[in-house]
């Protein structure tokens, strides 16, 4: 089955990169140890690190996970992020190993010279093997003859999946219909009706048939099992159930039972939300230990000038699970007694409410520095969904459907929307549509390497902010 064969697939590669590294280390001790660091000790100094190194590139088998099915025809930007990530995690474990048992007397010039020259092969190969492995392992001797039953929607529907699956070996060979010969139809050639399943699987040597919906009648589904059973044949079938519902499912198998989900859930995986965790407290704690001391003093002495009050405007909003917390934010307006009609007023352009400096601190996003407080508490997280006032939650869960799915994850200091430029007042549903489409996006597609561009495109909007931030 296609599953197996990308599997396999996958398993190929994390075995041929891992050895291509162990080679890659080898090949750097016996040159560039003798020519430019002394002789390398490969028993005594080089081994724990070939350990290291084979670990840490088994590991990142999980990172061909979220691209599995499109690994074979893998692009640069899938290409860069999965280097990066396998580059990381060897250096990591490399390092926690020279920090765990206080190695001195490997060359950390050796290690980064390594690490440079891997980062450049592993490019090339990620890039270039799975292609290589896929016409080596799935070529013409290898092919699975496959014909598809249903309606004709649902063929056209389904050619993107049909072209990008024919490297894996899935050869088209016809399609069956009830709906009558489809005018200009010739890839895949139209065979017949469904009475016709029998006589076309022997007739061209099918060994798949892809049903590309689910059958209508218990009844059909049995014999359309039948037959394939009994000519020997392999069967596929697509469920529509998301078409039905006209909303994507995720297929989720649990103790031997299938079940359907609205979206994956990766920051659902402990070892996830770990790496997630130790990268915010690693953004948190210098920002708050560092920055934030001396830009406390600048903003309560300009407050004590142009708008006397406290410090900090702290204010409940809705976190992970629908929990509420306490987020702190630089103030930014003149202070006044506390109007909740009001204060659910969106800030606005030339907005009366804010002081000169305040402007300053909203336009480069100073004043969302006091909640990486928050992230150090756990309410948090640096990247996330933005959290909205409790009112404003309210609202737009009413305009929304499936808007308080965002609470599945920490919200955060920034998101994937700010990185593409949607900040300050939300004026129409469109635009609301548009920043919950795309947190809900984050939710479903998380990975480190996402919050690190994020984190990369919201530091460039600070040094230059954009026309919405006000």
């Amino acid at each position: 089955m296609i599953e197996h064969r990308l599997r396999g697939l996958l398993h190929l590669h994390v075995a041929c990169v891992t050895g291509l590294a162990l080679l890659l280390l080898n090949a750097c001790a016996g040159v560039l140890g003798i020519i430019t660091f002394g002789r390398l000790n490969l028993a005594e100094n080089l081994m724990p690190y070939v350990l290291c190194i084979g670990i840490g590139m088994m590991l990142t088998g999980r990172f061909l996970q979220p691209i599995a099915s499109r690994f074979h025809q893998i692009e640069w930007q899938d290409v860069v992020r999965l280097t990066f990530q396998q580059v990381m995690t060897m250096a990591v474990i490399v390092f926690l190993f020279m920090f765990a048992f206080k190695d001195r007397a490997m060359s950390r010039l050796f290690l980064g010279s390594y690490f440079v020259l891997c980062t450049g092969m592993l490019l090339l190969v990620n890039r270039a093997l799975p292609r290589f492995l896929s016409r080596t392992f799935f070529n013409s001797a290898n092919a699975m003859p496959t014909l598809f039953i249903g309606s004709i929607k649902s063929l056209e529907r389904l050619r993107g999946w049909m072209a990008s699956k024919q490297a894996l070996g899935m050869q088209p060979v016809g399609f069956l219909t009830d709906e009558g010969a489809p005018p200009d139809l010739n890839d895949p050639p139209f065979l017949g009706g469904l009475a016709d399943l029998a006589n076309a699987i022997e007739k061209n040597g099918v060994v798949q048939v892809v049903a590309l919906e689910i059958p209508q009648t218990a009844a059909a589904g049995r014999q359309m099992l039948e037959i394939c059973q009994s000519k020997g044949c392999r069967l596929l079938i697509y469920s529509n159930l998301g078409d039905m519902l006209q909303h994507p499912l995720t297929a989720i198998t649990e103790g031997g039972n299938q079940f359907f989900s609205l979206q994956q859930e990766p920051l659902e995986d402990p070892f996830n939300r770990i790496v997630k965790r130790l990268v915010d407290i690693a953004i948190a704690l210098p920002v708050v230990f560092v920055l934030l001391p001396p830009l406390i003093c600048w903003v309560l002495l300009m407050q004590r000038l142009q708008a006397p009050g406290c410090l900090f405007f702290v204010r409940n909003r809705t976190g992970h699970g629908q929990r509420q917390f306490a987020m702190f934010k630089f103030r930014s307006m003149y202070d006044t007694a506390t109007n909740p009609k009001i204060e659910a007023q969106q800030a606005r352009t030339a907005d009366d409410r804010v002081y000169p400096f305040g402007r300053f601190l909203r336009k480069t996003s100073l004043d969302e520095i006091p909640q990486f407080i928050n992230v150090l508490k756990g309410d948090m997280s640096v990247v996330g969904p933005r959290p909205h006032l409790i009112a404003h939650d309210v609202e737009f869960d009413r305009l929304m459907k499936g808007y308080r799915t965002r609470f599945f994850v920490k919200p955060g200091i920034t998101g994937l929307a700010q990185s593409k430029g949607f900040r300050g007042e939300i004026t129409d549903h469109e635009l609301l549509l548009k920043r919950v489409k795309l947190d809900l996006t984050y939710v479903a597609e998380w990975s480190i390497w996402l919050d690190l561009v994020i984190i990369a495109k919201t530091a460039r909007q600070v040094l230059f902010p954009p026309k919405t931030a006000y």
